[in-house]
């Protein structure tokens, strides 16, 4: 991320560089290198003070808080609020400038909570197995699988997961995260019998292709923040939508800021304007401003930037706006 022109930019945070090396490794190869520094470590570089502080959004995931002069900047990158279990929890990090995403920042975004949600996950599955029918819940391999494995009741029946899901839960268990056993379909000892009863979990991509063929008359389901606005589950063409997001909504973006004691707000990706306006109505000086990878949020997130004045209004009075039907790949740790 590109921090705005000031004194404390002297330097570029590249936020792979440092974060957990596994997860890194897993993710783009073993060729990167690799500077890798614990949350709350301090080092200078340039004459900037630079430390991580956890983001609360996946595991590794960071918050930058750069240091010069006097005056602190806090970047955020991607954050949720609420503890999930599987990475260290958001923490608010003190600051003069807070630099925050708004994925979800609309009035209507509001999540379940953790207890509610495995209920609902638990009780579709439970309802499917009891008929012999396979529950697929389509959800970002990165982040939301494990969230969804560390949060759902193993009891219920066997849990399999799609080839690009595993090689994360790996990472996931050797961080100390507790995992229920996975299978793959193609493991020993999987057949039709067990299918039947299974809970799969699949990325979207796998969504109509041959892989999902094994699982004869299957219930499918999308677990996002997107479900929370009507036509979604229609338009991913699932049976049943989860309300469930790695990133803060309305509520949590507001905790967020309001914990950092930020008099200054800068605000990317999502819903940009309606953010902007709300902070400056509540006395911040706030602004909105493009990163350099933040083209595809402006096309496909459901946000008043990419829909002019109308329907940035309609957001802040509730109405839901539908996403792009395609939907940008919110919670899996990249934009």
């Amino acid at each position: 991320m590109r921090i705005p022109t000031t004194p404390a930019s002297a330097t570029r945070i590249t936020w792979r560089r440092l974060t957990a090396p596994a997860r890194c490794c897993t993710r783009l190869g073993n060729d990167i290198d690799l500077q890798t520094l614990p949350y709350g470590k301090t080092i200078e570089h340039h004459g900037v003070r630079v430390s991580l502080h956890p983001a609360g959004h996946v595991l590794g995931s960071a918050q930058v808080r750069l240091e010069h002069g006097g005056r602190v900047w806090v970047a955020s990158g991607d954050y949720k609020t609420e503890p999930d279990g599987t990475c260290a929890p958001f923490e608010p990090v003190p600051c003069d400038t807070f630099i925050t995403e708004s994925t979800f920042g609309l009035p209507i975004y509001r999540w379940p909570t953790q207890a509610v949600l495995f209920a609902e996950i638990d009780g579709w599955w439970r309802a499917n197995a009891e008929v012999g029918r396979a529950s697929v819940l389509f959800c970002y391999a990165f982040g939301k699988a494990q969230r969804i494995l560390h949060g759902v009741d193993a009891s219920i029946g066997p849990i399999v997961v799609h080839g690009a899901v595993e090689p994360l839960n790996a990472v996931y268990r050797a961080a100390g995260v507790a995992l229920p056993e996975t299978v793959r379909v193609t493991d020993p000892g999987v057949d039709a019998a067990l299918l039947k009863r299974a809970l799969v979990l699949a990325p979207p991509s796998a969504q109509g292709t041959p892989w999902m063929r094994r699982f004869g008359n299957y219930a499918d389901a999308f677990a996002s923040g997107w479900m929370q606005l009507r036509g979604t589950r229609r338009r991913r063409g699932v049976d049943r939508g989860f309300v469930m997001s790695d990133h803060a909504d309305w509520p949590g973006l507001q905790q967020a800021i309001a914990g950092t004691g930020a008099e200054r707000v800068f605000v990317t990706h999502g819903s940009v304007q309606v953010m902007v306006r709300w902070l400056t109505e509540n006395g911040l000086d706030a602004q909105g401003f493009k990163t350099e990878y933040g083209d595809e949020d402006d096309q496909e997130t459901p946000s008043p930037s990419g829909g002019g004045q109308g329907r940035g209004q309609a957001a802040l009075d509730g109405d839901a706006v539908s996403p792009h039907p395609d939907l940008p790949p919110e919670g899996e740790g990249e934009r």
